[in-house]
């Protein structure tokens, strides 16, 4: 008898959640960066972490639409567990953003119904259809797609991805919390942060995080 092919990151499982992850983080920037340049004729990074066009915030929107609203079959309850997730994710990223490193990416202060300038009804709204987007049409061609990669390609590309990733975010952790010392005219204390002083200095910081704007 012949046996059954294994299936590389069947149901919603880790390997699943990441890539889904990784997939809404690369959406989440080129999002981004063409709805600036339709608003306003230029190009600006709006990238998350240091390397690569990735932005967190659509990466941790989506995987929590698939792992909350997943076995949700109603229309209307996706969509209002959608602007709830969406938004939370907003209002939490801005919230540790301003807390840890003293800058914020966006302010909705100007908008009706905003909550702390975080997150709004218009954007919550939108985390509403995306939601729906998401779970009827994006997750099902996603997963579809994600299980169709060969198992040990895929394996071996979730290793090198999950290094990359976690490389990625403590180095942009640490060159953004250095910049912060660093705007308080803290010196350099240790060879780290002389380190993070020659290869992330404000001007690179500057480029990369376009939209950053500090408010202590």
């Amino acid at each position: 008898m012949k046996q059954k092919e294994e299936t590389f990151a069947k149901g919603v499982c880790f390997k699943k959640i990441f890539w889904l992850f990784m997939i809404g983080c690369v959406f989440g920037c080129v999002f981004e960066m063409l709805n600036h340049f339709i608003h306003y004729g230029n190009w600006v990074s709006r990238r998350g972490l240091i390397y690569g066009p990735l932005n967190p915030v659509y990466g941790l929107g989506l995987v929590a639409f698939v792992v909350f609203l997943s076995k949700v079959k109603n229309p209307v309850l996706i969509f209002i567990l959608g602007m709830l997730l969406g938004g939370g994710c907003e209002y939490l990223c801005s919230l540790i953003q301003e807390k840890v490193f003293g800058t914020i990416s966006w302010d909705y202060s100007h908008q009706l119904f905003n909550i702390g300038g975080r997150t709004s009804l218009k954007y919550m709204l939108i985390w509403g259809v995306l939601a729906l987007l998401v779970m009827k049409v994006i997750y099902p061609f996603l997963s579809n797609l994600i299980e169709k990669i060969p198992v040990r390609t895929g394996n071996l590309l979730t290793i090198i991805l999950i290094v990359f990733m976690i490389a990625d975010i403590i180095i942009s952790i640490t060159a953004c919390l250095r910049q912060s010392e660093r705007a308080d005219g803290l010196e350099p204390s240790n060879k780290v942060e002389v380190f993070l002083d020659k290869h992330y200095p404000d001007k690179r910081l500057n480029k990369i995080f376009e939209n950053h704007v500090r408010t202590k």
